[in-house]
């Protein structure tokens, strides 16, 4: 016998910031006859990649089996530290979710919320207390972050 391992990794970038990753790996033993047969080994094996890449894409694209959240889009699976981005940030509820089933903010979108805010001269922590009632982006949750981001890029750097 044969051990014969296949795998791929993705990862793909999300509107505001965010992105989500999946992998999959595949160990197979094989009759080790077929080292003999070159032609079909070679076959096999783009046979496993080919299941490996079907089932990254149906992660990734949410065709596992996953809830759906309130707005129909799929809910992604618990990757890394759950938002997805392998940044570390940490969430006590499951699947990087904060409490009220809000997935929270991405370390890309933080790192964003300041470097706008720098370039524009806003105090961060006084318009995230007068406008979502928070004193951190890191306390966001990923839609509210996204809102920050836009009213911060805005013409005049209030939203309005």
């Amino acid at each position: 016998m044969m051990k014969l391992s296949v795998g791929l990794c993705r990862k793909i970038g999300e509107a505001n910031f965010g992105s989500r990753g999946a992998t999959v790996n595949l160990e197979l033993e094989l009759d080790s006859s077929l080292v003999g047969e070159p032609a079909r080994l070679k076959e096999r094996i783009r046979q496993l990649f080919a299941l490996v890449r079907t089932s990254l894409a149906e992660e990734l694209n949410g065709g596992n089996g996953h809830s759906q959240q309130p707005n129909g889009e799929a809910q992604p699976p618990n990757l890394q530290n759950g938002n997805g981005n392998g940044s570390g940030h940490s969430s006590s509820a499951p699947n990087g979710q904060r409490s009220g089933g809000q997935r929270p903010a991405t370390q890309s979108q933080v790192k964003a919320i300041y470097a706008i805010a720098r370039g524009r001269q806003i105090n961060v922590a006084q318009f995230l207390r007068d406008r979502f009632q928070v004193g951190r982006p890191d306390d966001l949750s990923l839609k509210d972050a996204s809102a920050v981001i836009d009213e911060l890029k805005s013409p005049d750097g209030s939203g309005e």
